[in-house]
């Protein structure tokens, strides 16, 4: 970054030039086009929904499609949490508390923290007091925050779906603790399907959303001798349990059979093979979710992504199919897993990838 003072931001868009600036790393530009926008009378809701949010999910677009880095990616997320903290330090973003209180937090081992942060100074506008714990956030230490400040609703946020299991275990505390649950991101699925299925009290598919929930109508909170519903009967067949358990042990396999299975790995360098290794390992991870879920179609969409992530980056997503079927025959006793793995392969390779990655 430039130790100069910026130059005053140029006419236009505002969300185009706060791109400009994330895309060439430029804090302090990024904070001028923020208050700017600001001072010229946009409220502030609007410029962190329809500004911040926008870019950084540009930002997301970009590194899926290989036209940043990671290392861009993470120093655009980090320029983009400062734009937030602008808004939030601006006098048009003073608000006095008087709706309730909201705690808002990620899912333990959750560690995209800007989607939270957004739901919690969307909050914050709208005149709610929030207690904002941002990201990873161990469930025990949740419910002893909520024991001590008893919020009348938890906002939840999760990103990646393998968190699933741990957020539904996160829901029912929360709910044991008698504090009723607002669940958002999208771990939970597209329509918010797995939401409902782990028994979150609402879901919300953004932050606006979730405001103008908890506006409509206060949740209500759980009876004192709540208990949780046993609404997942399939995991009696303990695969889910079997499969995360013995993860290690997959991998290694998997890794070891695909040698054979895709002879072109046989010439992939030291970060080639590292880079295969975390990829089955993601494999088996979100297999596990599906098995948790008893929702095939989570796995096929993750094998889509893949599929385009391997595509932006010259990998051929034909070595998916061979590791899938290795990860078959390693789960040859496990019916589900197995159908799983056989539905997603079929999807895979019916299904037409661009030139760029993306499925038609």
């Amino acid at each position: 970054m430039s130790g100069e003072v910026p130059s005053p931001a140029a006419p236009g868009d505002p969300t185009e030039r706060l791109w400009q600036a994330v895309l060439e790393g430029d804090e302090r530009a990024s904070a001028a086009v923020v208050r700017q926008t600001l001072d010229e009378g946009t409220d502030p809701e609007s410029v962190l929904l329809d500004v911040i949010a926008r870019v950084q999910g540009r930002v997301g677009l970009e590194w899926a499609a290989n036209r940043i880095t990671v290392a861009q990616e993470h120093a655009a997320t980090a320029i983009n949490e400062r734009a937030v903290a602008v808004v939030a330090a601006h006098p048009a973003a003073r608000a006095r508390p008087w709706r309730g209180r909201v705690l808002v937090a990620c899912v333990d081992g959750e560690w995209h923290g800007l989607p939270a942060r957004l739901v919690a100074e969307v909050l914050k506008l709208r005149g709610w007091h929030v207690d904002h714990l941002g990201a990873h956030v161990p469930t025990r230490h949740l419910v002893a925050h909520i024991h001590r400040t008893g919020p009348d609703v938890v906002a939840l946020s999760g990103s990646i779906p393998t968190r699933l299991p741990t957020a539904h275990a996160t829901i029912t505390a929360c709910q044991a603790a008698g504090t009723p649950v607002l669940v958002g991101g999208a771990a939970f699925g597209p329509d918010g399907e797995y939401a409902r299925l782990l028994g979150a009290d609402a879901w919300a598919p953004d932050a606006r959303s979730a405001a103008d929930r908890l506006e409509r109508r206060p949740l209500p909170r759980p009876q004192p001798d709540h208990q949780p519903i046993d609404d997942l009967p399939h995991l009696v067949d303990q695969e889910y349990t079997l499969v995360t358990r013995s993860r290690p042990q997959l991998v290694r396999s998997v890794f070891t059979g695909l040698e054979d299975a895709y002879p072109a790995m046989r010439g992939y360098d030291e970060d080639q093979r590292e880079r295969t290794a975390e990829d089955i390992g993601h494999i088996v991870e979100f297999l596990g979710t599906a098995l948790y879920t008893g929702d095939e179609a989570l796995f096929s969409r993750f094998l889509l992504w893949t599929a385009q992530i391997l595509e932006a980056r010259g990998v051929p997503a034909r070595s998916l199919p061979p590791a899938l079927d290795v990860l078959g025959r390693e789960l040859k006793d496990f019916p589900r897993a197995t159908h799983i793995l056989r539905s997603a392969t079929e999807h895979l390779t019916t299904t037409p990838l661009t030139a760029s990655g993306a499925t038609e």
